[in-house]
């Protein structure tokens, strides 16, 4: 499943694509290694670039990637970046401009019919897994959308462990934690199915081994198992989606720029803690206690306590702040605002059902 920059030259080189619009990170790209060695590979190619601005995966520059794509006409999409680049990528070439097109995403009513052209991406994280799902998500006015179809996977996706090692370990530490908490969510999403319960158990045995060593002293080895992990657990997910935790975070990542995998981890030990407290309203067709029970035998802990003790431990390793005052996040002041930007879509998979109030007690430490 780990590919080499030798197989994406092989695929590039082919007359049918002549013209290639290429989406990415400034920042990732460059640092990467990713922009020498496109730019050298495709030297012979008519190429676009675009970077993009947005930390997350705006409307307003949606619209731009759009047209820029429409006026350039490529035969092939390659998106090199994040979870933020891979999911314009997918939308843009899916969405075409309407004069409604906002009142369609937000009310999670677009009409998808086909594909623009080819989409081949890269990521440069490992933790989203947007190169394997089929949705994406898009932010309209601050609030968080996901959009979800079959015509959203990519046509290919190459995983380069060679365009993770340079990556900031702030960036490794936030997109590794995302891998893990997806893995973990889908274990206990209300649509976890057999196949998703595999992929998300195969995600944690890599990510619980190669996590902190990724961080620590980031080499070929590690940046693989861990390009395989955020892989698997995309699988997972694309299966099961996403619960409470992701649902939660997006706010504080519009709000606060808090970076995604980051705002997930804030209250992530507390949603699970809540969760297996409150096994008897479970509105599962699984067994949750001997869900969690599999969880704990993954992360070789006893109980829930040991759980939240480990949950605890990854992030203080990683260095995720959940100390809201740290954060300069004034929970009660912003509560409204917060809560008013959960995505309820994710929140439905959750295996107890929470509502405003739940949460305000959740994210003001008062369950």
């Amino acid at each position: 499943m780990i590919n080499t920059t030798s197989e994406i030259t092989n695929y590039l080189d082919n007359d049918s694509y002549k013209k290639i619009f290429i989406l990415c990170g400034k920042k990732s790209f460059t640092f990467s290694g990713a922009e020498v060695f496109f730019k050298n590979i495709l030297r012979k190619k008519k190429i676009k670039i675009f970077y993009k601005r947005s930390e997350i995966p705006d409307f307003n520059e949606l619209v731009s990637i759009i047209k820029i794509i429409r006026n350039f006409k490529p035969n092939l999409i390659l998106a090199v970046g994040g979870g933020a680049v891979l999911d314009y990528a997918k939308i843009a070439n899916v969405v075409d401009i309407k004069s409604n097109l906002v009142d369609l995403i937000s009310n999670y009513s677009y009409p998808f019919e086909n594909k623009y052209t080819k989409l081949v991406v890269i990521p440069t994280t490992a933790g989203s897994g947007a190169e394997i799902t089929s949705n994406a998500v898009i932010y309209v006015d601050g609030i968080k959308h996901s959009l979800e179809s079959d015509l959203l996977i990519p046509d290919k996706f190459f995983l380069i462990p060679n365009f993770l090692i340079s990556a900031p370990f702030k960036v490794k530490a936030s997109a590794g934690f995302d891998a893990i908490a997806q893995a973990l969510e889908s274990l206990i999403s209300k649509k976890s199915t057999l196949e998703s319960i595999e992929y998300a158990s195969n995600s944690l045995k890599i990510s619980i081994d190669y996590y902190f060593h990724y961080l620590n002293n980031t080499n070929l080895k590690n940046a693989s198992e861990m390009s395989l992990a955020a892989n698997l657990a995309g699988k997972a997910i694309s299966i099961s989606k996403t619960t409470a935790p992701h649902a939660i975070s997006y706010p504080f990542t519009f709000l606060f720029n808090i970076s995604h995998g980051h705002a997930v981890s804030l209250f992530f030990e507390k949603i699970f803690k809540y969760n297996y407290y409150n096994l008897s309203e479970s509105d599962t067709q699984f067994d949750l206690e001997k869900r969690f029970e599999l969880i704990f035998d993954l992360l070789e802990v006893k109980n829930i306590k040991d759980f939240i003790s480990k949950i605890i431990s990854i992030k203080k390793y990683a260095r995720l702040e959940d100390n809201l005052t740290k954060l300069n996040i004034d929970i009660e002041k912003s509560s409204e605002k917060i809560i008013g930007g959960i995505n309820f879509l994710r929140l439905g998979n959750n295996p107890i059902k929470l509502d405003d109030q739940k949460i305000y007690k959740i994210i003001t430490d008062r369950m």
